[in-house]
Parts: structure tokens; C-alpha cells; sequence
């Protein structure tokens, strides 16, 4: 086979939907095993693979050759601008296993072992790069909250009009939301678990995208555009809309991620009232 099928597997896997501890389990491997198969770090004999497809509901050719995904975007992906792109962050193996194993049992349930062995590493090994778990929280929520930053400051550039401004910042906070789905959902479910002063400094940088998003909105009221009587109330609204997507959005599902953003700025703009011309 041409590629490894541990994409395949793990796509099989979240349409099912299964956990990565559930389909472990039931071929009798470790989750580090298993984590490790996802990632195409461990060959699979047929066997193996015929027992994964049949856990799945799934044919072992399709895990080997899987069909066609549906295309992302009517724009080639090099054609995009840069904030609409969400190419694979560069993680090293303790954060993705953070990401895998804060995803599956929250962060209080999550331990520094759970995630070593999602990670196929020892504990040890992972205290030799991330002091504590809470290091590991504060890197993902850093790495979340940049990656936000400047993709809603790129979109905000981008346009010429605030009403244009808004519409666009509307929809890279919805991009963002679906496509770095399990990232966005540690960061917004966690935050309360973060420790000061870190958990202040991440609030003050979610509010200055709040406010971002507030000062465009309340120009397009001044201009007209807008006929919100209260812009302020209605942007917060909007964001907690964006902000909720992880809990339900799947990459897998009938409508992609570029779809669902133009869908949410188009319901953004029609909150705030928006009076073309």
C-alpha cells in the first residue's frame, strides 16, 4: 500500500464514534499502541487490520484505500489567503497525546501517565520536555490563542469596509473553531483550570479578539451599516456561537468547515442587522 493506514483509522474511528481507549481495548492493544498505529508510527499485519476494520463497521480495503474526501473548499488550498489555511501545527508527541487524552477525560481526569502512554513514551520522558500537566495546559492554550490571534487579525485587514471587517473576523474565529476543533474545546472548557497568572493573561488575550470583533461592529453601526441598537451584547452573542462549534462540528460530517464559516458570518450579519447600500 502506498500510504500508511492510520488515517484512515482514526477518521473510521471519530465517524463511529469511538474513543481511542474503546477501540484499544477491543483489539487488545494499549492506547499507546493504538495512538501510535493513528499516527503511522507502528507497521500493521492484515490480521490487525482486518480485527481494527471489523471493530469499526468498516471494510479493510477502505482503511487501506479510503474514498475520496470531500473537497474542503471550492478554492485550491495554495490559492487561499493565509488566515483561511490550516495546515497540521508542529507538535511534538507529549502535546498531541495532551491534546488526545484532555479531550477524552477532561483535564482533571487526565495524568502525566495517560498521557505518556498515549504518547508511546515514559513518564519520565515526557517530564524531560514538560514540567507538569499543567505546563502542558498552558502550552496548548498558548499555542491555541496564538494561532487565533493572528489569523482574526489578518482577516480583520483584509477588509475595507467595518461591516466587511466584521464578516471576515466572524468567519476565521469559525474556521478556527472547526478546523483546530480539539484544540479550541481544551482551551474553552479548560480555562478554568489553568493557574494564575497564566489563566489572566489568556483571559485579556481572548478579550482583545472580543474587542476586535466589538470596535467593527460598533463603526458599522456609526456608518449605518449596522442597525443593532446594542452591537456590544449582539458580538458577544455571535462569539459564543463560534466559540460552541467544537461540541458539535465534524470534519466528517455533511458540510465542512469553509461552509459553516460563510453560514456563520452570513448569521452573524444578519444579527447585527446588517442594511447593504
Amino acid at each position: 500500500m502506498a500510504e500508511h493506514p492510520g488515517p484512515a483509522i482514526r477518521a473510521a474511528r471519530s465517524r463511529a464514534p469511538m474513543t481511542l481507549r474503546a477501540l484499544a481495548d477491543a483489539i487488545g492493544v494499549s492506547v499507546g499502541t493504538m495512538s501510535a498505529v493513528e499516527t503511522g508510527k507502528v507497521a500493521l499485519t492484515t490480521d490487525r487490520l482486518d480485527a481494527i476494520a471489523a471493530v469499526l463497521g468498516v471494510r479493510s480495503a477502505d482503511l487501506l484505500d479510503p474514498p475520496p474526501e470531500r473537497a474542503a473548499s471550492a478554492v485550491p488550498a495554495g490559492d487561499l489567503p493565509l488566515w483561511r489555511r490550516f495546515d497540521e501545527l508542529h507538535l511534538d508527541p507529549a502535546l498531541r497525546a495532551a491534546i488526545e487524552v484532555f479531550t477524552e477525560f477532561g483535564y482533571h481526569g487526565a495524568t502525566m501517565r495517560m498521557v505518556a502512554t498515549a504518547a508511546d513514551s515514559s513518564v519520565a520522558g515526557i517530564y524531560h520536555y514538560h514540567r507538569s500537566k499543567q505546563g502542558l495546559l498552558v502550552t496548548l492554550a498558548n499555542i491555541a490563542i496564538d494561532d487565533l490571534e493572528w489569523r482574526v487579525a489578518a482577516a480583520d485587514s483584509a477588509g475595507d469596509t467595518p461591516a466587511a471587517r466584521f464578516g471576515l473576523m466572524v468567519e476565521a474565529l469559525t474556521l478556527f473553531h472547526a478546523s483546530r476543533r480539539d484544540l479550541a474545546l481544551i482551551t474553552a472548557t479548560e480555562m478554568r483550570s489553568l493557574e494564575e497568572p497564566e489563566r489572566h493573561k489568556l483571559v485579556e488575550r481572548r478579550r482583545a479578539i472580543q474587542s476586535r470583533l466589538e470596535a467593527a461592529a460598533c463603526a458599522a453601526c456609526a456608518d449605518g451599516t449596522f442597525g443593532t441598537a446594542d452591537p456590544r451584547e449582539t458580538v458577544r452573542a455571535v462569539a459564543t456561537m463560534c466559540m460552541a462549534l467544537p461540541q458539535w462540528f465534524s470534519p466528517d460530517g455533511p458540510v465542512g468547515a469553509p461552509e459553516v464559516a460563510r453560514d456563520y458570518s452570513r448569521y452573524a450579519l444578519a444579527m447585527l442587522r446588517f442594511q447593504p447600500g
